[in-house]
């Protein structure tokens, strides 16, 4: 899995119009899975997500989790994540994984940490107020034995 996960001040995605998500101060997370990705790499991203210390403390040290501070969390799926643009002009997508895989995935982390969502494999808005800027770029590790 790989996620690029942005401190906000506030964020929403929308489809067609209609709003699907929003939160305010919190983690909007951009989600791409990739076709290797299972239970394990799902695991370690939801625990790395909520525990991860990007938020200020009283000294304004970045060392509060997003539960520390009750923020929001919104997913929003983004298979262009494993685009790859190294040849040609146009970005392959074949480093990222088929929607069958992809979509339970993307719902059980969801799940997984009581976040808002976007629509999967919808043409999406996404609007946030990026707070700091603090944008993190997080690939979960393989796991010997996984699928």
């Amino acid at each position: 899995m790989r996620v690029v996960v942005q401190r906000v001040r506030r964020a929403e995605v929308r489809v067609d119009g209609q709003r699907t998500g929003a939160i305010g101060p919190g983690l909007l997370v951009l989600l791409g899975v990739a076709p290797t990705d299972g239970p394990a790499q799902l695991k370690w991203m939801a625990d790395k997500l909520e525990n991860l210390r990007i938020f200020p403390d009283a000294e304004g040290k970045m060392n509060l989790s997003v539960r520390d501070v009750q923020g929001g969390i919104l997913v929003v799926s983004q298979f262009t994540l494993y685009g790859d643009a190294a040849k040609g002009r146009r970005p392959s997508f074949i480093g990222a994984a088929r929607p069958e895989l992809a979509e339970p995935l993307y719902e059980q982390l969801c799940t997984m940490l009581g976040a808002e969502r976007g629509r999967f494999g919808a043409d999406m808005q996404v609007e946030l107020v990026n707070d700091g800027p603090v944008t993190i770029l997080l690939d979960s590790p393989a796991v010997q034995g996984e699928k």
